[in-house]
């Protein structure tokens, strides 16, 4: 294992806790986080990054998703620098706007228009605000612990908010219909829309896919009511379809939000809806400064291109099953146990009998240390700039990994980060409900 400094990031850190409250906010804080884990990164080339102290890593977070193609891929960026040159935050928007909607129509099967705008929560907040202009309703059901965002109306930290926000919110258990047509009865006639992710993709939990049947029963029960069906695509989309993520469950949903990579990382967003929705649509007030920014939309024309065309796919699917095997063929050696959840393409990984995580956060520290970007406790992202080599490397650290938490296995300390610890205590909670 070669020596790591941390030196700059050290110092970014102490500059930015003079000027920025706490010193970094939002998901990518590493509050959370072992120390190892470092704060500021200086570039990302393919399926790597380098952080602020110039230490390489295999990415498997890709900015928290936005890396599906890698880290400035060619035809994206030739395609941003191209319209950067003609102009970007313009008194209107350019050509790219329309030939985006265009593309993205054209992938999607429920999709007859698009809307855009920069963040999920922008593109969920808007889903939200259209059901209702489509029925008049006001209840909107979303599964318990979900997370949709960091809007008011769904933020998992409600500080600063007001029980109004969510006075029309009601909740149902994931994959439960039992609970989900409940929470219809709750409603009694004022559902305006169901919000889904495409499976179980939660921080601090185990992940799920969806039965067919809660997918398939979702819908009906949506048409029944005159409901709108929103999957929430924003983490998920690309990454198990080149179609909206249900249509894998035979289900086609009124408005899906799309966010993360539809420009392979620069910012934009969307909401994609069908024909009926179409004129709901219309009748809202959604904008923002930076919404109709051309750069971002050329880059999403060519990331679309990119999807439509490649089998970029296939390739993040088959090295992303090969990690997985791997390191399942690693822990059994190792005579640990562990769990992976979710698609490979967005693993989570847990370690059975670790209630206070610090059995997986030592290991994925010890991965850290060798040059392999895990997380403990959020899912993960592949892309499919991922290499062989970089999965040979992957491999190789996540088994020193294992051997070094072997030797310390029965000298590991509890959980020290109260955060961390308040979080699982919460979540634990939550399951209860």
């Amino acid at each position: 294992m070669t020596m790591r400094t941390n030196s700059r990031d050290r110092a970014l850190r102490e500059r930015a806790r003079v000027v920025i409250p706490g010193g970094m906010y939002g998901h990518e804080s590493v509050a959370l986080l072992p120390e190892e884990f470092p704060q500021f990164f200086s570039r990302g080339e393919g399926a790597r990054i380098w952080d602020a102290d110039g230490n390489e890593y295999v990415d498997y977070m890709c900015a928290f998703g936005p890396n599906l193609l890698g880290y400035r891929h060619p035809a994206v960026e030739q395609a941003a620098s191209a319209q950067a040159l003609k102009g970007d935050t313009l008194t209107g928007p350019s050509e790219a706007m329309v030939t985006l909607a265009e593309d993205f129509v054209g992938m999607i099967t429920h999709a007859a228009w698009a809307m855009f705008c920069k963040n999920g929560s922008d593109a969920t907040s808007m889903a939200m605000v259209a059901a209702r202009a489509y029925s008049g309703r006001r209840k909107i059901l979303v599964a318990r612990g979900a997370y949709h965002g960091a809007s008011p109306w769904n933020t998992p930290n409600p500080k600063g908010t007001l029980p109004e926000d969510r006075a029309h919110v009601i909740y149902f258990r994931y994959n439960d219909l039992d609970s989900l047509r409940d929470a219809f009865r709750q409603a009694d006639g004022d559902v305006a829309g169901v919000f889904a992710t495409p499976f179980r993709h939660e921080v601090f939990e185990d992940q799920f896919l969806p039965s067919v049947d809660f997918a398939r029963e979702t819908r009906r029960l949506c048409d029944d009511a005159d409901a709108l069906l929103i999957v929430d695509e924003v983490r998920a989309g690309f990454r198990l379809s080149r179609d909206a993520s249900w249509s894998l469950l035979g289900v086609e949903p009124d408005l899906t939000t799309w966010g993360k990579v539809l420009g392979n990382g620069y910012p934009i967003s969307a909401l994609l809806g069908s024909e009926k929705v179409r004129a709901a649509a219309s009748s809202i007030y959604v904008t923002g400064s930076f919404w109709f920014s051309a750069v971002p939309m050329a880059a999403a024309v060519a990331t679309l291109q990119v999807v439509r065309s490649s089998d970029y796919l296939e390739q993040m699917s088959t090295r992303a099953e090969a990690m997985r095997t791997g390191i399942a063929e690693q822990a059994l050696a190792h005579g640990i146990a562990i769990r992976q959840t979710g698609p490979a393409q967005m693993p989570q990984i847990f370690f059975d009998d670790d209630p206070d995580m610090r059995i997986g956060y030592f290991w994925a520290a010890a991965a850290v240390r060798r040059g392999v970007y895990l997380h403990p406790y959020h899912n993960m992202f592949a892309t499919s700039a991922l290499t062989d080599a970089d999965i040979a490397k992957t491999l190789a650290a996540t088994d020193e990994a294992f051997t070094e938490l072997k030797r310390a296995w029965a000298t590991l300390p509890p959980q020290s980060n109260p955060a961390v610890l308040a979080r699982i205590k919460a979540k634990a909670e939550s399951r209860a409900l």
